[in-house]
């Protein structure tokens, strides 16, 4: 059978991607023949995969429509979406989602499910724990909405810290002076950074002290007032380092505590203080714990199905005591 959707006024360049990437992968998804006519979209095949890819091109020109661009991540997302029959991007999306902030690269905005509960917690509570795997944006979302409430004038500060868990190689014997040392456990979060700010106005910031990039050890002792707080790689902190993060949160501040729960660097006698936060906290009014998962991944495509993998591998018999 054939059906023709047409796509007259989108960017078509966006749609079908560079060199028709896109039109490759809706193509190879179900084994319907995706061909573009003019302004129409024509697809060919059996009934099934000519249903199903009609699907999959509704969610994606709604994405377009949302984002203004497409990537193959995103086609990557909706596909894994209509072959699992998991719900609908479309649907479980607000297609008025505000933005979060403009960068470097263009507006930053949620682009799943996930984040966008993760971005409404953020803004209704004062402590946000955000657990997930890798790749679902917990920093790259939590730096953004820390810049639009700096730029907003909501906060004065922003202050972001990573526990310096040594990870197979000692602090001791990396070269350079402390800050030389701790930079490598820091540097995803001045990563974000760079492509959300000029990096003449990121030095002006770190000079002034209204952005600091700190470890989690340096914070032992102070009161954070009028701050939007960052702790990155919580899965690594301590019960009790938690809990001396958690207490420095002073007036007008608001903390989010990002991590993943699969990739502990602590070592085995050791309890992370993520893995133990909900049941200490859960219920408390101002505290909202969000849970990504594997479909909020926005990395390359591969990414999901390597977690994918990698949770298949550790929950079959022969390998689920493994670490």
């Amino acid at each position: 059978m054939q059906r023709k959707i047409s796509i007259k006024g989108l960017n078509q360049l966006s749609l079908l991607g560079t060199q028709d990437s896109h039109l490759r992968l809706m193509e190879g998804a179900f084994g319907a023949r995706v061909a573009l006519r003019g302004d129409e979209i024509v697809l060919t095949g059996e009934e099934q995969a000519v249903d199903a890819s009609e699907k999959l091109l509704t969610e994606l020109i709604f994405l377009l429509n949302r984002n203004s661009r497409l990537n193959e991540n995103d086609v990557a997302q909706c596909v894994g979406l209509v072959r699992g029959n998991a719900g609908s991007v479309s649907q479980d999306l607000d297609p008025a989602s505000p933005i979060v902030l403009y960068g470097k690269k263009g507006l930053i905005k949620p682009k799943t499910p996930g984040q966008e509960a993760y971005f409404k917690a953020v803004g209704r509570n004062d402590v946000v724990f955000a657990i997930g795997p890798a790749g679902t944006g917990k920093t790259y979302l939590a730096v953004a909405m820390a810049l639009a409430q700096l730029r907003e004038q909501e906060v004065s500060k922003i202050i972001l810290s990573r526990p310096a868990i040594e990870a197979g190689e000692s602090l001791g014997f990396l070269p350079g002076d402390l800050m030389d040392k701790v930079d490598p456990y820091l540097r995803p979060l001045t990563d974000a950074i760079f492509t959300m700010l000029p990096s003449e106005q990121l030095q002006k910031y770190v000079e002034r002290k209204i952005i600091e990039i700190v470890p989690l050890a340096y914070m032992r002792g102070r009161t954070l007032n009028d701050a939007f707080v960052i702790l990155d790689e919580a899965q690594n902190t301590t019960t009790t380092q938690m809990k001396m993060f958690l207490t420095r949160l002073g007036v007008n501040s608001k903390a989010v505590v990002t991590g993943d729960v699969t990739q502990i660097d602590l070592p085995l006698t050791a309890k992370s203080g993520l893995v133990q936060i909900r049941q200490i906290l859960d219920g408390i009014e101002g505290i909202a714990f969000v849970d990504l998962e594997q479909r909020d991944v926005v990395r390359h495509r591969l990414v999901k199905e390597i977690i994918q993998a990698y949770e298949v591998f550790h929950t079959t018999p022969d390998h689920e005591n493994e670490a």
